[in-house]
């Protein structure tokens, strides 16, 4: 069974420059788990790793689609299984980095979406139900027939509440069941997962200090940029934390402090969704960086790990 690193944090935790430094020593290449970061054109409201910062290690699943184009966790998981083929074919260690749990959790769980029809009149009807109604009037709809997927799913996460009803309605049977047939089929590959933690006021600063960066290079220029090729807040990737923000500002809607302020936020809110989400897994191994005085210690730390790990599955596979 081939061995595929996954790398998971909160945004802001240190995955994208750790991720790269353990490509080098491992010899692997990257495949991005970041539901933003496959838009091309959304470079710097999404903290996507430059050439400079990629440091020459391959990276997958970025600049993947154009911002109008739909990206769901089902082609994720496709593109996702695909890209692990070429990379273990090319005798490389894949390494998937990134902090979209649901992505994470297609790939693990080995989630099959196959049973599921995608009908977009439904999808649209749900949708205006929900901008006339309201969003917790379709989430209530949803926790009649699924109280499990109402349970993880956030009312204001309109999009996942309308997926989780079209399953229904076509299958008559809930998402968390097809989800949990998915889990009984055993994964294809052998997932080492490593989690990147630290002291949430730490982490909470360095989100600011990157939201203040993320201005500085030239946030709002990028979305002006966005607006002129024709995407505006009828795209999905356009309501993106950073882009509708600085899209409100650019109507005149708020001022560009409110729009920081309000991105600061919203980024911070969903790192501790993040975390919430990601404690949920079961066999990470989690990281404390606090506890290490430099990055070279933490890498050595994760690369010690790895390690025993593989020769854990060698041995097993050897006896079997």
């Amino acid at each position: 069974m081939q061995d595929v690193i996954v790398l998971i944090g909160p945004t802001a935790s240190g995955k994208t420059k750790l991720s790269v430094e353990l490509a080098k020593k491992i010899g692997g290449d990257i495949i991005s788990a970041d539901s933003m970061q496959i838009y091309k054109y959304m470079d710097i409201g999404t903290a996507k790793p430059d050439k400079e910062e990629m440091q020459g290690i391959k990276h997958y699943l970025i600049d993947e689609v154009y911002p109008d184009e739909e990206f769901n966790v089902a082609r994720f998981q496709e593109t996702a299984t695909e890209y692990i083929e070429q990379i273990i074919a090319a005798d490389k260690v894949p390494i998937v980095a990134g902090g979209t749990g649901l992505y994470v959790n297609s790939l693990v769980y080995n989630i099959n979406f196959s049973e599921t029809i995608s009908d977009w009149e439904l999808r649209e009807r749900l949708k205006k139900e929900a901008e006339e109604k309201g969003n917790d009037y379709l989430h209530a709809r949803l926790r009649e027939i699924d109280p499990e997927a109402a349970d993880s799913i956030h009312p204001n996460n309109v999009k996942r509440v309308i997926r989780a009803i079209e399953v229904y309605e076509y299958t008559k049977k809930p998402i968390s069941y097809h989800q949990q047939n998915s889990r009984q089929i055993p994964p294809k590959y052998n997932f080492i997962l490593i989690g990147l933690t630290m002291d949430r006021e730490k982490l909470y600063d360095r989100i600011n200090k990157r939201v203040d960066l993320m201005v500085e290079k030239g946030l709002v220029d990028e979305v002006k940029k966005l607006m002129e090729l024709g995407y505006d807040k009828s795209h999905v990737a356009m309501q993106g934390i950073g882009y509708k923000e600085i899209l409100a500002y650019l109507r005149g809607e708020i001022s560009i402090d409110e729009a920081v302020y309000q991105i600061k936020i919203g980024t911070r809110h969903y790192a501790k969704r993040q975390i919430t989400w990601f404690k949920r897994l079961e066999n990470v191994f989690w990281v404390n960086t606090d506890e290490f005085n430099n990055e070279s210690q933490i890498l050595e730390y994760i690369f010690e790990y790895i390690q025993r790990k593989r020769k854990i599955i060698l041995a097993v596979d050897t006896k079997l």
